[in-house]
């Protein structure tokens, strides 16, 4: 359902709040009056935190990427960060974990230039020609990605959940200590990083959901693809009602004027936005578990599905 532009929805708020006595302002942005100007900041500042107070089906968006691996050759020295005479640095960088005889566990490239590879932790053997391999462990976060859906985190390759996300305590138990890798992956976002634990040391795809900060479409566009509204044909995720609403309660509340009513509404229709957003489950009253296997419940009377 096509909701109201931006220009449209701050023509009918001022309307009907009184603001404009003759004519309807032509522009929403760009415009020099003063109660447009505040309007404007004020739709983009609210709707943020309204795109943050609930997982909007409009805003729930799947992030799929591989963790890419390499084998490259190089010559190691004990005591040193330096790999020399790499065979090759092509794709390499900060994201990278190395393995390899005489390289520490959790190792990081911190530089790859020329023919030489700098790394976090010293070596502790000396060799020339070593085997090495190159493990994408970190992930910089999609640009619209506000904040995760949690338990959503899957290994593609192997089809396993991925653990996490781990504690600080936890994940430094992992990197560090005597038993640190199995079968199973885990997770810790570090700063603006998705990391995994250990260096899978192949090409392997992994998935996770997220709930975008883009609560805005472009001019006729099909997804959301903005944060803040920059033109007056832009569209957002919300319904007018709730829009509307919206845009009378923060004028009135900035002004200093008594919300009560206002407030009311408001809320009013938050509540019926967020529960027609995107449906609900049939509850039973007498739920039971479904059997995994096959047995009386779940095969055919005849034929047994062939």
């Amino acid at each position: 359902m096509a909701n109201s532009t931006l220009l449209v929805l701050m023509q009918q708020a001022m309307q009907g709040m009184g603001v404009t006595t003759y004519a309807l302002p032509a522009t929403a942005v760009g415009n020099t009056n003063q109660d447009v100007t505040q309007l404007l900041a004020l739709v983009n500042m609210e709707g943020n935190a309204l795109a943050r107070e609930y997982e909007w089906n409009a805003l729930r968006t799947k992030y799929i990427f591989e963790a890419t691996s390499f084998s490259y050759t190089g010559d190691v020295t004990s005591g040193s960060t330096s790999i020399t005479n790499m065979s090759s640095i092509a794709s390499l960088d900060a994201t990278f974990m190395v393995t390899g005889t005489g390289i520490p566990q959790d190792t990081f490239v911190t530089s790859a230039a020329a023919t030489t590879v700098v790394i976090n932790r010293e070596a502790t053997t000396t060799g020339t020609t070593v085997a090495l391999t190159f493990s994408k462990c970190r992930f910089a976060y999609p640009a619209a990605f506000d904040r995760p859906v949690d338990r959503t985190e899957w290994d593609f390759t192997d089809r396993w959940e991925i653990l996490g996300p781990k504690s600080l305590q936890e994940f430094e138990y992992l990197r560090n200590g005597y038993i640190s890798t199995g079968p199973r992956i885990r997770f810790i976002a570090i700063g603006e990083y998705f990391q995994i634990w250990p260096p899978q040391g192949a090409d392997k795809w992994f998935s996770f959901d997220y709930l975008s900060k883009y609560w805005i479409y472009a001019t006729a566009g099909v997804a959301t693809t903005k944060q803040y509204y920059t033109v007056d044909s832009d569209t957002c995720i919300f319904p007018d009602a709730l829009m509307h609403a919206l845009i009378r309660l923060k004028y009135f509340q900035i002004k200093g004027f008594d919300t009560t009513l206002l407030l009311r509404d408001y809320q009013r229709q938050c509540d019926l936005a967020k529960g027609h957003d995107g449906g609900s489950q049939t509850l039973s009253m007498a739920p039971s578990v479904s059997s995994l296997l096959l047995d009386e419940t779940n095969i055919p009377d005849s034929g047994f599905g062939s």
